[in-house]
């Protein structure tokens, strides 16, 4: 994978771990404070409760940043501490809570996930049962409070987290999927295009190399059908630069309807999704350099944005391709987009690009006047 894919696919999970805290993070404060409050006696209880707490907040919050490693070591560490403090001093059943809410965190930074679940767990239902040390009395009630009941929970929480992470690989595999995809799309474009080129220069050069070899053997023997020939070569020689600046300006005569038609099957096969409009029919005159700003659009969005959406909008005179994921502070100059607003103007026409809010939009307008007046002239060259 590119390095452009990896940092979009960085990009998601952050989204995605943003949302995370955004969503998660009050419910979790308030389960802390519920908890600190229900377990705090006392002033000084609440002095050794609070670190436990504060370091499940400080390592949820790190792990919506993707930077848990960082902390990892020392929230588990003071949340450890204060789990026995709880159990043999202050007789808090809940504060195994940061130190589950911690280590359920902690097991995508290690190797042996099992082991590492089992130690968990094993040191939870021990660290509980010391309670048995300081209240003998009833030893159903501290087995089953201090041990089974963190016990269990920690089960679920872990399984929870666990199922968590799950989600954001699959996330990940499904951004790399769809980056893969967006990048086989442009080089299927560009193979395109090498199709074009050799289509346009593969046989000329062959015939040039005939002709060329023929002059040279008419050279002494017939100089003037072999001044014929070398004219006819430099005739298709010109004709071929002509046609390769035009396929290098994207100048060649276009079809709109299969512009379109190819512009749907690229964004698909992307994974983008691709909603078009047809708000009236395009004028014929209009029609080959709206094609063209549909292709170099559509290559434009696989290349340079993350989008997950495009919006296609045909009008009599005019087209306007609308895309989420635009990255960057503005639009920029974008080669292609910049000859083609040459194009358009020299047609009356004006072309258009915009960025707002993470939303970029292209949009190339005829006046309908010049749009009907270069539609009849094209039926009356025909």
């Amino acid at each position: 994978m590119t390095a452009r894919s990896e940092r979009f696919t960085e990009s998601t999970q952050g989204r995605l771990r943003r949302l995370t805290l955004v969503t998660s993070l009050p419910p979790v404060l308030i389960a802390a404070a519920v908890l600190l409050f229900s377990d705090a006696h006392t002033w000084w209880h609440f002095i050794v409760l609070a670190p436990g707490a504060g370091a499940a907040l400080v390592a949820f919050e790190r792990w919506t940043a993707n930077d848990l490693a960082r902390v990892a070591l020392p929230c588990l560490t003071v949340a450890a501490a204060v789990w026995p403090l709880g159990v043999l001093v202050t007789g808090s059943p809940n504060a195994y809570w940061g130190f589950c809410a911690v280590g359920s965190l902690a097991l995508r930074e290690v190797r042996r996930k099992v082991r590492a679940s089992v130690a968990l767990l094993s040191y939870v239902a021990v660290v509980g049962a010391a309670r048995l040390l300081v209240e003998r009395d009833d030893a159903g009630g501290v087995l089953f409070t201090y041990v089974l009941v963190p016990t269990v929970i920690t089960v679920l929480v872990t399984v929870l987290t666990v199922v968590g992470e799950r989600f954001y690989d699959l996330i990940r595999e499904l951004e790399q999927t769809r980056e893969r995809e967006a990048e086989l799309a442009v080089v299927r474009e560009r193979v395109r295009f090498a199709s074009d080129l050799h289509d346009i220069q593969g046989h000329t050069l062959h015939v040039v190399k005939l002709k060329i070899a023929l002059a040279r053997k008419l050279l002494l023997t017939d100089a003037g059908r072999a001044e014929k020939e070398l004219r006819e070569t430099y005739a298709l020689v010109s004709d071929t630069i002509a046609q390769t600046k035009d396929l290098a300006y994207a100048q060649r005569r276009l079809n709109l309807s299969t512009e379109l038609e190819n512009a749907k099957n690229l964004f698909e096969a992307a994974g983008i999704r691709v909603r078009v409009t047809r708000e009236a029919e395009v004028n014929v005159g209009a029609s080959e350099l709206l094609g063209q700003v549909l292709r170099e659009t559509t290559t434009n969005i696989l290349r340079h944005a993350q989008a997950t959406q495009v919006q296609i909008t045909l009008s009599e005179s005019g087209i306007t391709i609308v895309n989420d994921g635009a990255t960057g502070d503005g639009p920029g100059e974008l080669r292609g987009l910049s000859a083609l607003r040459q194009r358009v103007a020299g047609d009356g026409g004006e072309l258009t690009v915009e960025q707002q809010q993470g939303r970029f939009r292209t949009a190339a307008v005829f006046p309908p006047a010049r749009a009907r007046t270069s539609a009849s002239a094209s039926e009356g060259g025909r």
